[in-house]
């Protein structure tokens, strides 16, 4: 796992007993777990009255370095003796490192669920259908005389079952460009590939 410098801050501010007590650090490392996994949850630590007595700028720091922290041990799937190596690195002491395990595991599948239902993955196209019309005149000029490319792309989604499709026309010029830009994609991620 590696998380930033400011998230590293903040997670010692989070396991320094002067800053949060151990009283509160179990209620912050729940609240951090369950502000992951609802948003209705996320900004729970605001008006909890068992948070008080903390200072709410040193709150707010250590709840965002445990969100990260919890986020960056799903993402990697770290085990208990991952994360007690890094806490300690973090100042934190055995019990709080204990706490925290406890807390975190008991979460981490619902968690990775929901992390892996969470993605940027855009369609896949898996065919294309297309159509030349040649336009003679229309409604508002006697005479066009231009071709136009009707084209059909049929996209998958990922995790839906029925193919997408995505309709559009364009002129010969338009072609033409949109299969020069799709050549010099295809070139970068060969390139990509090669590094």
């Amino acid at each position: 796992m590696e998380l930033g410098a400011s998230v590293v801050e903040n997670l010692c501010l989070a396991g320094d007993t002067a800053h949060i007590p151990d009283k509160c650090f179990d209620q912050l490392a729940r609240k951090a777990c369950r502000g992951v996994l609802s948003e209705t949850d996320r900004n729970a630590i605001a008006d909890d009255p068992s948070f008080k007595a903390v200072d709410k700028a040193v709150l707010k720091a250590a709840y965002s370095g445990v969100v990260a922290l919890v986020l960056e041990a799903v993402k990697h799937d770290a085990d208990a003796n991952g994360i007690s190596h890094f806490l300690e690195e973090c100042k934190f002491t055995p019990d709080r490192i204990q706490s925290f395990n406890n807390i975190f595991l008991t979460q981490k599948p619902s968690m990775q669920i929901l992390l892996g239902s969470v993605g940027s993955c855009r369609p896949h196209i898996v065919d294309v259908d297309w159509r030349l019309d040649y336009y003679i005149k229309s409604n508002h000029m006697e005479r066009i005389n231009e071709a136009v490319y009707l084209i059909s792309l049929k996209t998958e989604v990922p995790g839906q079952t029925e193919l997408q499709e995505v309709q559009f026309s364009c002129s010969l010029e338009q072609l033409q460009d949109l299969v020069g830009k799709l050549k010099d994609a295809t070139k970068c991620l060969e390139k990509q590939a090669q590094s």
